[in-house]
């Protein structure tokens, strides 16, 4: 004789079903959600709350923590543990930070050139914003505005070993491509 092992789901069933014949109620526990959306954006429900934040696009550590704080959640509480109201109360706070005491220069879009206010913009919002900044650089054609016109790097870097198209090298040849060129050049 041997000893039978039930699986775990197996074990819930053989519960419920004896709890329906007592006459008990059965209430069904919520199973940990694997995938949260939030702002938008699927997060991974695993992961600690600051962590799952830094997800979404336009928000950082100390922006996802500072978001925390201010909606009065723990940063280390897994996400997935979140009730319904309580990740309401997060995309409030993602979506006015300044509101919510979230301190200025923790804002990604400080004194905005329309409205003169300071602004926090995610996901699609922020891409939508750096697209329409450059392109207002490229009409004004400033510097930056060229750079970004002709694909270039904005920011100074160097071009000599990076940022090359279509596989072009520019510096010393080898002495043995340099002789086979000069073959070519004299046979012609």
């Amino acid at each position: 004789m041997g000893v039978i092992r039930v699986k775990e789901p197996e074990k819930e069933k053989i519960k419920e079903e004896k709890e329906k014949k007592e006459g008990k109620k059965v209430e069904k526990a919520e199973k940990p959600k694997l995938v949260v959306r939030v702002a938008n954006t699927d997060l991974d429900g695993n992961k600690q709350l600051a962590y799952a934040l830094t997800g979404i696009k336009g928000i950082g550590y100390m922006m996802a923590k500072a978001i925390c704080i201010a909606s009065g959640l723990d940063p280390r509480r897994k996400l997935n543990t979140l009730s319904n109201e309580e990740i309401e109360l997060l995309e409030k706070v993602i979506r006015s930070p300044q509101d919510y005491g979230v301190p200025s220069f923790l804002l990604n879009r400080r004194k905005d050139l329309e409205t003169g206010k300071d602004l926090h913009f995610v996901g699609s919002e922020l891409e939508i914003a750096t697209k329409f900044d450059i392109q207002r650089q490229i009409e004004l054609k400033t510097y930056r505005g060229w750079r970004h016109m002709l694909g270039q790097p904005v920011r100074g870097q160097r071009t000599r070993s990076h940022f090359r198209q279509r596989g072009r090298v520019v510096g010393v040849m080898k002495k043995a491509v340099k002789a086979k060129e000069e073959k070519k050049e004299v046979s012609k």
